[in-house]
């Protein structure tokens, strides 16, 4: 992953960093018939869902900590 200044940064100043992260999302095993579910991508840092119906309207990320814990909570979770 490749971190840039914002191009309205002052040479020198502390500011706010972006990366492009290209992802391939996947839907979840659990989908339904009807194909509406939750996808996910893998990133270096972590992961990211998105609503499968509205994937234009963005992913919500989740570092690598707080995604390793829900992955343990929902796999010893099932009945």
């Amino acid at each position: 992953m490749m971190w840039c200044k914002s191009s309205y940064s002052d040479q020198g100043q502390n500011c706010i960093e972006v990366a492009h992260i290209p992802a391939s999302f996947r839907k979840s095993s659990y989908s339904g018939v009807n194909g509406n579910c939750v996808e996910v991508a893998d990133f270096p840092c972590g992961a990211a869902v998105r609503d499968s119906k509205n994937p234009a309207k963005g992913h919500l990320p989740f570092p690598a900590a707080e995604w390793d814990a829900f992955l343990t909570l929902a796999r010893t979770a099932r009945p």
